[in-house]
């Protein structure tokens, strides 16, 4: 049995009601991540929200062999209904300590059900300050999902952190723990949509 169980319902009802705030006029603002405008954000966090959905149940298949950088993430027509309800799928999933344990799938990466736990909180609080700072929201994420996020990417601090993270944006010491969550992701804390 792991250590590491967290309640992922607080940090995803921070998400929906960030993208509930969402205009149709934002979709396509940029975001501190280069490539995706709003609207990939928010299709990113759609199918991610599905994929460690199931990845929690371990219900292996579609969501979870998908690679997330295979295709550029969009939302549809449904969306505004549809995000909300994976997000609360999402948590809900992850509440049984079962999906913290074993092995499990995502991204067609086969991984323990821990680790699977722990990405799934830092993509839930780092795309949720993307969102943020992209649509001009104040962003107060869940202070444990914070937490166990920014403990995480300190972990993955390492030469071999791979393609899933950039590379790390110093912060000071003193800086705001979300300020050295999101430069240990390799954004910079201080984004804005406009120079």
């Amino acid at each position: 049995m792991t250590d590491t169980i967290l309640d992922l319902g607080p940090q995803a009802a921070v998400v929906a009601r960030l993208a509930e705030g969402v205009t149709d006029e934002q979709l396509a603002d940029p975001t501190p991540c280069p490539e995706y405008a709003v609207r990939h954000v928010l299709g990113h966090l759609f199918h991610l929200a599905a994929a460690f959905r199931d990845a929690g149940r371990k219900e292996l298949g579609a969501t979870t062999d998908t690679n997330p950088q295979s295709a550029l993430p969009d939302i549809g027509p449904g969306w505004r209904e549809e995000l909300p309800q994976v997000l609360g799928e999402l948590a809900e999933a992850w509440r049984d300590p079962a999906a913290w344990t074993g092995m499990t799938r995502a991204g067609g990466l086969d991984l323990p059900g821990e680790i699977a736990g722990l990405v799934a909180t830092d993509e839930l609080v780092i795309h949720g300050w993307d969102l943020a700072r992209a649509t001009g929201q104040s962003y107060a994420p869940d202070p444990a999902a914070l937490q166990v996020c920014r403990d995480f990417l300190a972990a993955a601090d390492d030469p071999g952190r791979g393609e899933i993270f950039g590379p790390v944006v110093p912060v000071g010491a003193d800086a705001a723990l979300l300020d050295r969550a999101v430069g240990l992701s390799g954004r910079e804390p201080g984004w804005t949509p406009r120079p």
